[in-house]
């Protein structure tokens, strides 16, 4: 069977930046299972990974703009001190939840002053090429309770 829109897909991947440093992988874990066409993995792996079955092996580069998009400046946003009530101690690389225009964003912190704190809401892979190393491990139809779910179930999924 063929990775196509509404497969289940399980894969083991190696996420590496230019530098080859490895950034994420499920090397030692239970695959990556998710529910192909969307959106679920970056669009630029998602895409190259059409077509592909069980056992296949892919080397694939992704430009940013095909995995967690170019550095948004309206991102990063200068913050009053004051918002952080009740946080004691503030460090460069905590994590926020930062309630925007558009909902909840997750933040970190990336540089304080005695008055303000900077914080980036970009994904931290966010204007990097990617490297994935992928093996296809399964590839199989996904249920009706996936389809209507959204995403897969059972090994590497979603388990409610």
């Amino acid at each position: 069977m063929q990775i196509a829109d509404k497969k289940i897909v399980l894969i083991h991947y190696t996420l590496k930046n230019l530098d080859d440093e490895v950034m994420d992988s499920s090397e030692g874990a239970e695959p990556l299972a998710y529910l192909h066409g969307t959106g679920s993995i970056v669009p630029g792996l998602e895409k190259e990974l059409v077509g592909k079955k069980a056992g296949d092996k892919v080397n694939v580069e992704v430009s940013p703009e095909e995995g967690y998009g170019e550095l948004n400046p309206e991102l990063i946003q200068e913050v009053d001190r004051a918002a952080f009530e009740g946080v004691d101690n503030i460090e460069v690389g905590m994590r926020f939840m930062a309630q925007t225009a558009w909902g909840q964003q997750p933040v970190v912190v990336t540089a304080i002053t005695d008055e303000t704190v900077i914080v980036d809401g970009n994904h931290p892979l966010a204007d990097q090429t990617l490297k994935f190393d992928v093996e296809v491990v399964e590839v199989r139809d996904a249920t009706e309770e996936e389809l209507s779910h959204g995403h897969a179930h059972g090994e590497g999924g979603h388990h409610h």
